[in-house]
């Protein structure tokens, strides 16, 4: 017996021996070194508020009446950092807390979110490496004005450099319905003044509190172009933006495999291409020099150029479509020579809604050809699928899936931006003259071009609209009941269906409603309804057959 425990006793002896070199193991490989720049001069300042907007030094912050907040920040990466930190501090504490909040809510285990933090730690331990020092120095000084509610998950600083990885992480998982983005340009014949006019989707999804505050940042940087962006609290990064020499940026999330190391996230390459290129070439070079761990389409447009083109990188090669044509799509998948025989982007091909909304896209380009900005938007409001099917609003086939987070069009040889307002791409765009504003801007009164303004659109005002909000609504009470095991009335599960009876997903949940009362003949009459509805994904299509095939009576 002595013996027994002097072995067990050995054995645990060594168990923490090997504990406490993991610990410390992990401790140093994940310690993200934090930048130690100068504090400047405006590090001392506060905000002031003004008639009509917040400002600090030479930037300022103002809530439009459109709903979209507009910011200006100029000087050094430091001075850039700090301003952006105090002035969108409360708008940086709420995005930070929708986003911690989303999580939890997906993962409610706190354990599997603590085990989670240290793998994302891990995973992202080199990430500082691949960032630019003055975009490392960019967020240092944001971060000195971020809460510390949160930094059980790590400091400020290890927190929103990670935020910029995250967002490629939700490319990754593009199966997860995080992103579907689709974007579009056109130019000489095929745009109405045959200058170059580029429309986007950003259909980047984190539930709804998550886009609420949407900011259009002007900024005019020490070094390089000064640029606009648009995007959220806290991010640096580049989602969609056009800069003063009129080359724009816009991301398209493509088919990668899970990331086994961190790189330069996406975003963080988008903002070096925004600042630093002014032509398609330039944009390339940049692009083809950095690492990334994700793949993705970049489109990028030239005021110098008068044309778009694609560069396509993965975390291998990098490519640049440019068709001899007067317009392109770009959706979710690759199609240059260099990724042709990429199986990856085969498969994305074969088993994804990508192909299905390029060809939707360029279909209502040819109806609208030649193309001007109020054609643009309706093009980015399009909720149909191809000949102008109705197959359900929310559909991820359709270009406006009523989740994405910003629409964008560009004239860059004009230097104008429209962006959209609230709900999704259905509110009002507003116009920014990119010249005006950087030249003479008020912010004492609202800056974006009032006769440029495209009206929100009808949908909103119409009962289907109104039904597709409840559906949105009923659904997630449908799930949960579902997940709980809770008795559902079969007239709530009919009048749901009924709310957006052209979508899939209605008649596949109404069959898991039914299953969950025990119904399983009606579970399998619903599910075989679905099927007859445009699916967007083939593995949505396979669990509905596998769900039919264990479930229907021989």
């Amino acid at each position: 017996m002595k013996k027994f425990f002097k072995i067990l006793a050995y054995i645990l002896g060594i168990l923490l021996l090997i504990t406490i070199g993991v610990v410390i193991y992990y401790n140093i490989v994940v310690d993200i070194e934090e930048p130690q720049p100068k504090m400047p001069a405006i590090a001392n300042d506060t905000v002031v508020k003004r008639q009509g907007y917040y400002s600090i030094g030479n930037n300022w912050i103002r809530e439009s009446e459109s709903g979209l907040f507009e910011v200006y920040v100029e000087g050094s990466d430091m001075e850039r950092g700090v301003a952006l930190g105090k002035m969108e501090k409360g708008l940086m504490y709420f995005q930070e807390k929708v986003f911690v909040d989303q999580i939890n809510e997906l993962i409610p285990s706190q354990t599997y979110v603590s085990f989670l933090k240290y793998l994302i730690l891990y995973f992202n331990r080199n990430l500082s490496n691949y960032v630019p020092s003055e975009y490392k120095t960019e967020i240092y000084g944001e971060a000195l004005e971020c809460t510390h509610e949160f930094d059980y998950i790590g400091t400020p600083y290890e927190r929103q450099l990670n935020y910029h990885a995250a967002h490629d992480i939700g490319h990754a998982m593009q199966d997860y319905m995080l992103v579907g983005c689709t974007s579009f340009a056109a130019w000489d014949d095929k745009s109405e003044d045959s200058t170059l006019i580029i429309g986007r989707n950003f259909d980047f999804y984190m539930g709804e509190e998550f886009a609420r505050n949407k900011i259009v940042t002007f900024c005019r940087p020490e070094h390089g172009y000064k640029f606009a962006i648009v995007g959220w609290a806290g991010m640096i990064g580049v989602l969609s933006g056009m800069n003063e020499a009129g080359l724009t940026v816009t991301l398209n999330a493509a088919k990668s495999d899970m990331p086994t190391s961190s790189a330069l996230p996406i975003s963080l390459l988008a903002r070096q291409i925004l600042q630093y290129a002014s032509t398609i070439e330039e944009a390339y070079v940049i692009a083809d020099s950095s690492k990334t761990f994700v793949s993705e389409s970049l489109l990028i447009g030239s005021a110098k150029d008068k044309r778009a083109a694609i560069i396509e990188k993965s975390t291998e090669k990098t490519a640049l479509y440019k068709p001899n044509a007067q317009s392109l799509v770009c959706a979710n998948h690759y199609q240059s020579e260099a990724f042709a025989k990429d199986e990856r982007n085969i498969e994305n091909i074969q088993t994804s809604d990508s192909p299905y909304r390029l060809k939707r896209a360029e279909q209502l380009m040819e109806k609208n050809y030649p193309i001007n900005y109020k054609k643009a938007v309706a093009i980015l409001r399009d909720t149909r699928g191809l000949n102008d099917a109705n197959i359900g609003l929310g559909n991820e086939k359709a270009l406006n899936q009523l989740i994405g987070h910003h629409s964008v069009v560009f004239q860059p040889e004009k230097g104008i931006m429209w962006v959209s307002t609230s709900p999704w791409q259905l509110g009002k765009f507003v116009a920014y003259d990119l010249n005006k504003i950087f030249q003479s801007a008020n912010p004492s009164a609202e800056i974006y071009t009032r006769d440029l303004e495209v009206a929100a659109d009808t949908l909103i005002n119409t009962p289907e609209f109104a039904n597709f909000l409840g559906y949105r609504n009923t659904k997630k009470i449908l799930l949960k009941n579902i997940k709980d095991k809770v008795f559902i009335p079969t007239k709530s599960i009919q009048s749901f269906t009924k709310m957006n009876p052209n979508i899939f997903q209605a008649y596949e949940i109404a069959g898991d409603a039914f299953l969950n009362n025990g119904k399983a003949d009606s579970a399998v009459c619903y599910w075989q309804k679905a099927l007859k509805l445009e699916i967007p994904k083939v593995a949505e299509r396979k669990k509905i057959e596998e769900k039919i095939e264990e479930n229907q009576k021989e």
